[in-house]
């Protein structure tokens, strides 16, 4: 079997393929009414959902399949205490593919780790969200008719929108794109999606200001400041209305520029922006999400599993003495788990569920933190 755990999971030819049988979906409904007759998803969201639980499950449905599942936490057997691993080896028995949200980072890692059938992560705490990815590249595609030769602005919240850690990673398979951060400091893109950038010669600007950064742009993809990454309310109070997209911002806008966003928003677009029906594509980037997911359920219900470039991409081992200080991390919280790591090509040595740094070989403070050398040090 295969999963979908992030957009490195699949190739520019295999992202470039879904894109066209999502087209082809959506001209010829009728052709994939039946497609998985007798097949059962299972939607496990452990964190709130609307548009892509039931994109998912119109998906499947459109499809001729079965859904089951649940869309609060609550309602599960996690809040009787199980772990994540037991509850994916239970449902997988009972299903033939699932499609999880949950709100600690890398906990799709895990469950597809347990798991006997597909696991399709929609989206993991602020990390990745690889399905909402593809259903932006599918909006970009359709709205601008190429992937490649673009300017494209991201704003907002950047630290824990895990929508564009997954776009940025997926738009650098394609050629001659630019980017441009417009974020407060204290939201600003990751270090370790820059560090990519920088490895593979992709051009980058961060800013404060939108409005300045707009004439620029091909795509603006807007995102919420999003109060449940929070934990420190009075921040989120603070930077909540930072950036409100309105008409009057658009004046200098080039004509052809299209706007998204992941939704819900909140009050990021004015509502006065909806009017503008070339530039405003968030609705119809919502709709693209029932066949690119189609697609998607599709293509890993019958493909067997193939090398994925990140694991062909660096080495990853297992080290017990080394423990990732990311609290967000499923690691934090799941009983039984190994802490991988993937040892990079710069010397650092980053979490394998969530990213996140662990270990810098010229940082001696983290050294003496977290590792025991007569353990492991030879071993790294």
């Amino acid at each position: 079997m295969r999963d979908l755990i992030g957009i490195e999971d699949f190739s520019k030819e295999e992202i470039d393929e879904l894109i066209e049988v999502s087209k082809d979906i959506m001209d010829n409904k009728a052709k994939y009414s039946e497609m998985c007759k007798g097949k059962i998803l299972a939607t496990l969201f452990f964190e709130p959902s609307t548009r892509t639980r039931l994109s998912f499950e119109s998906a499947m449905l459109s499809l001729g399949g079965n859904v089951l599942g649940f869309s609060n936490a609550n309602s599960s057997s996690t809040s009787k205490g199980e772990s994540l691993a037991d509850t994916i080896t239970v449902v997988s028995g009972y299903s033939d593919i699932i499609a999880m949200r949950h709100p600690m980072e890398g906990a799709p890692l895990v469950a597809s780790s347990k798991s006997k059938v597909p696991i399709i992560n929609a989206g993991d705490g602020g990390h990745n969200h690889p399905t909402q990815t593809l259903l932006d590249l599918l909006t970009i595609s359709k709205e601008k008719g190429h992937l490649d030769n673009l300017v494209v602005g991201m704003c907002g919240d950047l630290k824990y929108g895990r929508t564009v850690h997954s776009l940025v990673t997926a738009l650098t398979r394609y050629e001659n794109i630019k980017f441009v951060f417009i974020s407060p400091d204290e939201l600003s893109m990751p270090d370790y999606i820059k560090e990519m950038l920088d490895q593979k010669g992709y051009e980058y600007i961060e800013t404060n200001d939108l409005e300045d950064s707009i004439p620029d742009l091909d795509i603006l993809y807007m995102t919420r400041i999003q109060r449940e990454r929070f934990s420190d309310l009075s921040v989120y109070e603070r930077l909540k209305d930072v950036y409100i997209l309105d008409k009057s911002k658009l004046k200098n806008a080039k004509e052809d520029l299209s706007i998204l966003h992941p939704l819900p928003r909140v009050n990021e677009i004015s509502v006065d922006v909806d009017d503008d029906e070339r530039r405003a594509a968030y609705f119809r980037q919502a709709e693209n999400g029932r066949y690119m997911r189609m697609a998607i359920i599709l293509k890993l219900l019958n493909e067997q599993s193939l090398k994925s470039e990140k694991e062909k991409s660096g080495e990853v081992i297992s080290i017990d003495s080394l423990k990732c200080p990311n609290e967000r991390c499923i690691t934090s919280v799941e009983r039984g788990i190994k802490q991988l790591v993937s040892k990079c090509e710069d010397g650092k040595l980053r979490c394998k569920y969530c990213e996140h740094e662990i270990w810098n070989e010229n940082d001696e403070k983290t050294l003496k933190v977290y590792i025991q050398p007569e353990k492991c040090y030879n071993k790294v």
